[in-house]
């Protein structure tokens, strides 16, 4: 029985599927395992609870970001009305704020020794209130943070449909409501489906927002099982429930979809409905409380407690946490984008059987699984590697710089992989004969055709996965070195133990390093454009 012969780039495309595969199939491998009581006493007490809440925080936060993602999208896109342009772009600003920071926030402010109890108890004789209770502020948080995710896509839908089918709706005399039911919610569907699951992964992955809400879920089962019990096996079986409910999400939104699919082909060009008046008011009033809400009442409160916390919490510590976090993010994003060229490359220039097409999208399966359940697996597959290559030395070889990368590089290649696949999709084959025909050789291919066209989306997918790394919470809690603590690690044990001032500090350097990045990329996205030469130049 003869075997293809593989070129080099198809072994590496391989090789590299197998890598990104090892973590997933050892966690599903711990089902082997002989059980543990700890299993028996999870399910006499807490399991339930566990399942539930986080079915319920995903049913709370798919609603919330649904109805205010795309209620947005539709009034920037579809209406006219005082600040639309500004407020438009100010929606896009929550992308940068991870959600445990938000949360610790809204903590500091609304909870009962905060600032809002402590003046209606003042005034009114307020009783006070809870706000970790039922979860109903945690879905508040998570929605606030996420609704983004909804947003951007279901702008984007709604900016490319075809204006004659909107005209013509207007014309058989639907009203605006009646329009957006009948006509635009429809078309835009796969792209409010697909904006929500994000959002959903998402959630699904938290871990330091339900942790100071005192909220358990799936995510905060694994760590308690890890540190409480040490019990790597658990937690992996648990791992497994999680990637079920990851991969439910994912046939979910596919089956929402059907076979609807939308273009950008059409921009919007009919007349926008204006809302004047009171009308026009609210709904800038409304949008501007959401944006306060969720961007600049944050950065107002993390600016008044990192003032008051400088002088008493500065030191050269931070100077490492952010050597630390900037190193991590550099390398993870140097990785995944070279690794995400390897695959777009493969991809691009060898004709794919079916099984490298489910091989390639089993490596982009990442993203949708949570930080914890690659950190668990990627640690119990290193700790017997290890074992069996130095005894002795796996459990020191599963924390460290290299699990961290692994699992940052699994969870994060579908970021850089779509943007570098975009740019990848703009090289025709004509264009390479062409300048092959003008003498090029393939040094000089790579550096005047490749590079000059990937640039931009080799820039922001760098961007977007360095940003991710950064805020990055489960993984890098369960893999870091010992002392090896990131601007993350630091924002979510200092605001664990109540110390929301100083974990202002740090908080705010995370949203800055977001807000570069989110500029970064707006700016590309806008402002790039690959130069054209007139005339074609020999390449010799």
């Amino acid at each position: 029985m003869s075997f293809p012969r593989l070129s080099p780039w198809q072994l590496a495309f391989w090789a590299l599927i197998l890598v990104i595969s090892l973590p997933l199939l050892r966690i599903l491998a711990s089902w082997f395992e002989p059980s543990s009581d700890i299993w028996i006493h999870l399910y006499q007490t807490r399991l339930g609870s566990i399942v539930s809440n986080t079915l319920l925080l995903l049913f709370g936060v798919a609603i919330g970001v649904t109805l205010l993602g795309v209620a947005l999208a539709w009034a920037v896109t579809l209406c006219e009305f005082p600040g639309r342009k500004i407020l438009e772009w100010l929606l896009f600003l929550p992308f940068a704020l991870p959600a445990y920071v938000l949360g610790f926030i809204y903590l500091g402010i609304f909870d009962f020794p905060g600032p809002v109890q402590t003046w209606l108890r003042d005034t009114f004789g307020w009783a006070g209130l809870d706000i970790r209770a039922y979860g109903l502020t945690l879905v508040i948080v998570m929605t606030l943070v996420l609704y983004p995710y909804v947003y951007m896509l279901a702008r984007t839908a709604f900016y490319a449909q075809n204006s004659a089918l909107i005209e013509s709706a207007r014309l058989m005399g639907m009203n605006g409501w009646q329009v957006f039911w009948k006509v635009s919610l429809p078309l835009a569907r796969p792209a409010i489906a697909a904006g929500a699951m994000l959002a959903l992964m998402e959630t699904l992955a938290d871990f330091g927002t339900v942790t100071l809400y005192n909220y358990h879920t799936l995510t905060s089962a694994i760590f308690s099982v890890w540190e409480n019990f040490r019990s790597l096996q658990v937690a992996a079986q648990l791992s497994t429930l999680l990637l079920v409910i990851a991969v439910l999400l994912i046939f979910i939104e596919r089956f929402s979809r059907g076979r609807a699919r939308y273009d950008a082909r059409h921009r919007i060009s009919y007349r926008p409905y204006k809302l004047t008046g009171l009308a026009g008011w609210s709904v800038t009033i409304i949008i501007s409380l959401v944006v306060f809400l969720a961007f600049i009442l944050p950065l107002i409160q993390l600016l008044i407690w990192a003032w008051e916390a400088f002088s008493i919490e500065w030191d050269r510590r931070y100077f490492d946490w952010m050597g630390n976090t900037f190193t991590l993010a550099g390398v993870a994003a140097l990785l995944t984008v070279s690794l995400a060229i390897l695959l777009n490359a493969v991809r691009s220039h060898t004709k794919l059987s079916l099984a490298s097409k489910l091989g390639l999208r089993f490596a982009n399966l990442g993203y949708a699984l949570p930080g914890s359940v690659l950190a668990v697996g990627i640690m119990l597959l290193i700790i017997e590697m290890g074992e069996k290559l130095a005894p002795g030395y796996g459990i020191w070889l599963s924390s460290g710089v290299l699990a961290l990368l692994l699992a940052y590089t699994v969870r994060f290649l579908a970021v850089a992989y779509g943007p570098i696949e975009s740019h990848f999709d703009t090289i025709t084959p004509s264009m390479i004969e062409a300048a092959r025909s003008l003498g090029a050789n393939q040094q000089q291919l790579i550096s005047r055709i490749y590079l000059p066209i990937l640039k931009p989306g080799l820039v922001i997918a760098a961007f977007m996965v360095a940003v991710d790394v950064m805020k990055e919470l489960p993984a890098t809690y369960l893999l870091r070195p010992y002392g090896w603590d990131t601007l993350a690690i630091r924002v979510y044990e200092l605001s664990s133990e109540g110390l929301y001032d100083q974990a202002a500090l740090p908080a705010l350097m995370l949203l800055g390093l977001g807000l570069i990045a989110l500029l970064g990329v707006a700016f590309i996205n806008k402002y790039y454009q690959p130069s054209r030469a007139k005339n074609p130049e020999p390449f010799a």
